[in-house]
């Protein structure tokens, strides 16, 4: 195996393991929600990680009064229809009774997120708020080649490819729910954003976090695996699942 491949692996098994041309829909929105009663929010975390990964996101949220729950998965040992089948269990278990789920994910778990809605199509869909996600899968997953089997059955799946998970999921077309999107761009892969095009967060590049049909927008100064960590981050989601959009003033102030 090359070098550059060995390395590569190990940088991106690192940000998966750490601890700590846009279209935009112009449809009008609601702005307050969120806080009503029955409402949760439920986040969920990338690959390679636990639900522990978005603890410290979720108490953010609750100390602004918003109902919260951080799910966790498999990643590594399942396909991603065999993640979906685990979430919507678990998903039903914690949170049958909510009356809207409004959701906040980190890196694969938009991925999950979105193959569970193509699924069932749920009709007490909130707003959710994506960070980092690949969706349209990330080029250091096609650099790994046969290596890539070391991410698991669904982490090999997120490639760039048009028989990548990510693929799969646009060809249905542009999203109908009402989603905010928050990318990073700053990396402490240096291997990784030598390989990715234009600006990333070391493991997934800003263009490819985009998607068609997302209702805002933005890119914050933090790196893949410490993006739910970040207060801006936690800030603007937490925004966007009351207001339907980030605070782009409040953006520009800081």
């Amino acid at each position: 195996m090359k070098l550059a491949t060995l390395i590569t692996i190990a940088l991106l098994m690192a940000e998966l393991d750490a601890s700590a041309s846009e279209i935009v829909a112009s449809a009008p929105v609601a702005d307050s929600v969120g806080d009503e009663a029955g409402a949760r929010v439920v986040l969920l975390h990338g690959l390679g990680r636990s639900d522990r990964a978005m603890r410290r996101l979720e108490r953010r949220f609750e100390e602004e009064g918003l109902a919260s729950e951080a799910l966790g998965y498999h990643s590594r040992s399942k396909s991603l229809d065999e993640i979906v089948d685990e979430f919507d269990r678990a998903l039903s278990a914690c949170c049958g009774d909510a009356e809207t789920l409004h959701f906040v994910t980190h890196s694969l778990g938009g991925i999950v997120l979105r193959a569970w809605i193509a699924r069932e199509a749920p009709a007490r869909l909130g707003r959710i708020v994506m960070l980092s996600p690949p969706n349209h899968g990330s080029e250091l997953v096609d650099r790994l080649g046969p290596a890539s089997r070391l991410l698991g059955p669904t982490g090999r799946a997120l490639g760039t490819g048009p028989d990548s998970a990510p693929s799969r999921l646009n060809e249905l077309g542009p999203v109908t729910f009402e989603l905010g999107v928050i990318a990073g761009d700053r990396s402490f892969n240096p291997l990784g954003s030598w390989i990715l095009d234009g600006p990333d967060d070391g493991t997934v590049s800003v263009e490819s976090a985009k998607l068609l049909g997302m209702r805002d927008f933005l890119v914050l100064p933090a790196p893949h695996s410490f993006m739910m960590y970040d207060r801006e981050v936690a800030r603007q989601a937490i925004h966007f699942v009351r207001h339907g959009r980030f605070d782009h003033a409040g953006e520009a102030q800081e």
